[in-house]
């Protein structure tokens, strides 16, 4: 078995939509970014890849290169899932937490864990996508932008 952890945060930015987990929510600004700017999917590249002990996802997508310009993170992740399973493991299962003030996350959170459970090849049971507010507090707190954090467990296949 191996754990990895990944966390990823990007600020709000007018003119561009909001994408979480590969669903896009209903907003009016979304994040800010080189690819579509999904930081809960960045998140769980960076978990995975930590869990390989392959560095992070900038090292293998950098944001100099224009292939990955708006490009979807869940893009991005079937790549890595390829790598996961080429060095013989298996995605056990994924718990997500996502952090912000606003908006209101809870009805697409089911989505969420749908498309990231089909990209990963693990039935959704598998992945678990929260989402939490930060009380007001700090820069996600005043609407800023939005941070993820993605915990994955992986098992030799």
């Amino acid at each position: 078995m191996r754990v990895g952890i990944g966390f990823d945060l990007h600020p709000f930015g007018e003119g561009r939509p909001l994408i979480l987990g590969g669903v896009k929510i209903p907003s009016e600004k979304g994040l800010e970014g080189h690819s579509d700017a999904d930081c809960l999917t960045h998140a769980l590249c960076d978990a995975l890849l930590g869990a390989l002990g392959k560095g992070d996802l900038g090292s293998h997508f950098p944001d100099t290169d224009p292939r990955y310009k708006g490009i979807s993170s869940l893009l991005l992740l079937e790549e890595v899932v390829e790598m996961v399973r080429r060095e013989g493991w298996e995605v056990e299962n994924v718990d997500a937490t996502i952090v912000a003030q606003g908006p209101r996350l809870a009805p697409y959170l089911s989505q969420m864990e749908e498309r990231i459970a089909r990209t990963l090849g693990v039935e959704p049971g598998r992945v678990n996508v929260k989402a939490t507010s930060p009380e007001a507090l700090g820069a996600l707190g005043r609407e800023e932008g939005i941070g993820a954090l993605a915990v994955v467990l992986l098992r030799r296949g």
